[in-house]
């Protein structure tokens, strides 16, 4: 039985520059983006003070009352950029590190980074007491100097897949740990602080979160962009990699470099969201069925699950509202399983 190939077209820019476009992805990421802008707009419009959604529009290009303006623009509409940057971010990083490692369950979640940017926060707050910008401060250090660690640790004549997750996962138990070392160390109400934050929330947050955000997805998303062929590369293994030009470790250390740079920054804006950097690059890829990291549809799509978490924790528990986090904890420990016994009915594991 013969199968059709799969069309894949290359568009040239001016520059000289090309792109290669697959056109089931272009139509998954296109609905994507539609969904994700449709549950943003339902989400602005929840809360105690219900707005409809054609008001939302309305205020969002102008044309509100004063009051909608306030809710919206100043309180709402922060909180949900701060979720889509978030979202993407841990998609992003999702997807570069299980192409890094060629492994599904190379993700910042288990390799620990979510762990020590945790550690960096619980520093800040049980030892310092210090404030919700030095908290989100210690959350990106944190999260910079385990990946550091990680990465020196794994590194044998070059930091291989399987080794940098190994490493990872001992990582993650070695800072899980010391969090909760910390924890005990802590006066009752750091303690109950600290615990709210590690558990990963959009609550309170404002534009002082979103600007830090979107000035990182500007720097580090077109390097991504950038690399994205010598990734598809590195995916066939370091020699194959190697042997078509691709400098190997210079661009697995500057992608697992962006990788940490975008979870610590995700991790220090809404806390160690989990889960969304693991799912959301392995349902990008069956979604698509495309092979490859997938970066764009992972970036989306990881928008698109933690608003439609956030969007689930207000709406879905009646007065009781849930974290995000929390919510994601539940739908990723549910996929972990399902992903682990498919895995290990392939042989894979």
């Amino acid at each position: 039985m013969k199968t059709a190939a799969k069309t894949t077209k290359a568009v040239r820019t001016p520059g000289g520059l090309s792109v290669r476009l697959d056109p089931r992805t272009v139509v998954v990421v296109g609905v994507l983006v539609v969904a994700v802008l449709a549950a943003s707009v339902v989400l602005i419009g929840t809360g105690d003070f219900p707005i409809p959604a054609m008001d939302v529009l309305r205020t969002l290009a102008g044309h509100g009352n004063a009051g909608q303006e306030f809710i919206i623009n100043d309180l709402r509409l922060p909180r949900v950029l701060v979720g889509l940057l978030v979202g993407g971010a841990l998609g992003l990083s999702g997807a570069l590190f299980q192409s890094i490692s060629r492994n599904p369950l190379g993700s910042p979640d288990v390799l620990g980074l979510g762990q020590g940017a945790t550690a960096g926060a619980l520093v800040m707050i049980v030892i310092f007491g210090g404030s919700a910008a030095q908290v989100a401060l210690g959350a990106l250090v944190g999260g910079l100097v385990t990946g550091v660690a990680i990465y020196v640790l794994a590194w044998k004549r070059g930091v291989h897949g399987y080794r940098l997750v190994l490493v990872g996962i001992g990582a993650s138990a070695f800072v899980t740990a010391v969090n909760g070392y910390l924890l005990t160390k802590a006066d009752f109400v750091d303690a109950a602080r600290a615990t709210v934050w590690m558990t990963g929330s959009l609550n309170g947050r404002d534009w002082t979160q979103v600007w830090p955000l979107l000035l990182m997805f500007v720097v580090i998303a077109p390097l991504v962009a950038w690399y994205g062929r010598p990734l598809r590369m590195l995916e066939m293994g370091d020699d194959a990699a190697g042997a078509l030009g691709v400098p190997v470790e210079r661009t697995r250390m500057l992608l697992l470099a962006a990788s940490v740079v975008l979870t610590a920054a995700a991790t220090a804006a809404a806390g160690p969201v989990t889960f969304v950097a693991l799912t959301a690059p392995q349902i990008a890829r069956r979604l698509t069925r495309s092979p490859g990291p997938n970066l764009l549809a992972s970036t989306v799509l990881g928008a698109t699950l933690l608003i439609v978490a956030d969007l689930a924790s207000q709406r879905a528990f009646g007065a009781d509202q849930l974290p995000v986090g929390v919510v994601t904890g539940v739908v990723g420990g549910v996929y972990l399983l399902w992903l682990l016994v498919t895995e290990r009915k392939a042989g894979r594991i």
